[in-house]
This record gives C-alpha cells, structure tokens and sequence, in this order.
C-alpha cells in the first residue's frame, strides 16, 4: 500500500507543477510577463501621449492630438486594443500579485494624473510656448515613470516583487 500512497502523492503533487509551467509558457508567448503577470503592452497608453507631447514644441499644432488622448484602465486598454491575447492579459492582470500590481498601479495612476492635469493646464493655455513648456515638463516627469512601471513588469526594482521572491 505505501508505493501507491507514494505514487498518488507525486501526481498530487507534480500536477499543479505541470499547470504553473504551461500557464507560464501561455504568459511568455502572450507577452505577458509569467511572474508578474504583467504586459508591457499597456505602456503603449503612456508612450503614445509622450510621443505626442514630444512633438509639441516643433509642431504646436500637435497640442490638439495631445488633447484628444485619454487615460485608460489597464482593463480597458487592453479591451480596446488589437492585442491577440487581450482577455488573457486582462486575467492575468486580475489575478497578478496584490502588492506587485498595487506597485504598478500607483505608477500608472500617477502617470494618468499627471497627464490629465497638463491636458487641463494646455486647454487653458492661450501661447504656443506655454503648451511647448508644459509638454516638455510632462514628458520629463512622464518618462522616467513608464521605466519604473516597466521595471515592475519585468520583476525588477518593485519592493514587492521582492516580498514575493521571499515568500515563494
């Protein structure tokens, strides 16, 4: 009786294993960061606004395309996205460590505050060189921000991307 006990045991026990593994194989060919359970796609939201906001002091005119940006949830990016694996990214979001994505979305929120507030500042801006000025701000405080957010989806740099090493 002991081997079957043994041998019931091991199929408990290499069966989660076998889950882990493919569901991390999944992840990896979505793009979807298996340990943090995080896409970088999502930061496409933010570097479109930079990359708007960049062209703002030689193309003024552009401070219209700026403003038509909105911010998006992570949930609603990918929704909206043509993302092949947008509704594994969104799962996986939904079930990624709590203080991993709490990391991430106090990043993200900052991003989106930041940008709301200088999309505010430009429609009341009347001078081409305030909005050129504000650009140039946002994108300096934007840009080190969506490297921090990215680091977190990679694993590195998150507090608790270290607590969960430890705990696993």
């Amino acid at each position: 009786m002991p081997p079957m006990a043994s041998s019931e045991s091991t199929a408990a026990h290499s069966a989660p294993a076998r889950y882990d593994e493919a569901r991390a194989a999944q992840f990896a060919a979505a793009n979807i960061n298996p340990k943090t359970g995080l896409a970088t796609d999502y930061l496409n939201h933010f570097n479109e606004a930079v990359m708007l906001l960049e062209m703002i002091p030689d193309m003024p005119e552009c401070s219209e395309d700026f403003l038509s940006w909105h911010p998006l949830s992570y949930a609603e990016h990918f929704k909206a996205s043509n993302f092949k694996a947008r509704d594994l990214a969104i799962e996986a979001y939904d079930t990624a460590d709590p203080g991993i994505r709490s990391d991430f979305d106090d990043i993200t929120n900052n991003m989106t505050t930041i940008l709301t507030a200088v999309g505010e500042a430009m429609r009341q801006a009347s001078q081409n060189d305030t909005r050129a000025k504000l650009a140039e701000s946002a994108v300096g405080w934007i840009k080190p921000l969506i490297g921090r957010a990215g680091g977190i989806i990679n694993g590195q740099g998150s507090e608790a991307d270290v607590d969960y090493i430890m705990a696993h």
